[in-house]
C-alpha cells in the first residue's frame, strides 16, 4: 500500500509541474492580435492554432490526472482499517483476557473492562 500512495504521490508531482509548465507555455487572448500581423505564429510545429489546441487539450488532461490522484490519496488517507475479529471470530475473545486477569488482581469485571468517561452523564 505504502509503494501505491508513493507512486501516486510522484504521478500527482508530475502532473502538477506538468499543469504549471503548461500554463506558462500558452499564449494571452491579447497574443491573439499580434500573431494575426504575421508574427511567425503560423511557421510553428502545429500550425497557426494547433499550437494552443494542443496546448490546451494537454493542459486539460493533465488538470484532470491531477484531480483524479488528489481524489484517490484523499480516498487513501481517509482509509482506516477495521479491527479483526481473530481467529473465532469474535471481538469478546479480544476482552476475555483482560476480564480474567482483572479478576484475578481483585477487581470486578464491569469495572475493568470499562473505558473511561463511559459511566459520565451527557
Amino acid at each position: 500500500m505504502l509503494y501505491l500512495k508513493t507512486l501516486i504521490v510522484v504521478v500527482q508531482l508530475l502532473s502538477a509541474l506538468g499543469v504549471i509548465g503548461l500554463v506558462l507555455l500558452q499564449h494571452g487572448k491579447g497574443a491573439d492580435m499580434g500573431a494575426a500581423f504575421g508574427s511567425g505564429a503560423s511557421g510553428s510545429l502545429f500550425g497557426a492554432t494547433g499550437s494552443a489546441n494542443f496546448l490546451s487539450h494537454t493542459t486539460a488532461v493533465l488538470a484532470a490526472i491531477f484531480f483524479v490522484t488528489t481524489l484517490t490519496l484523499t480516498y487513501l488517507g481517509a482509509y482506516r482499517a477495521k479491527p479483526s475479529a481473530g481467529v473465532l471470530g469474535e471481538t469478546a475473545a479480544i476482552t476475555a483476557p483482560v476480564a480474567q486477569a482483572s479478576a484475578a488482581a481483585g477487581v470486578s469485571a464491569p469495572l475493568a473492562a470499562s473505558t473511561p468517561g463511559q459511566n459520565v452523564p451527557k
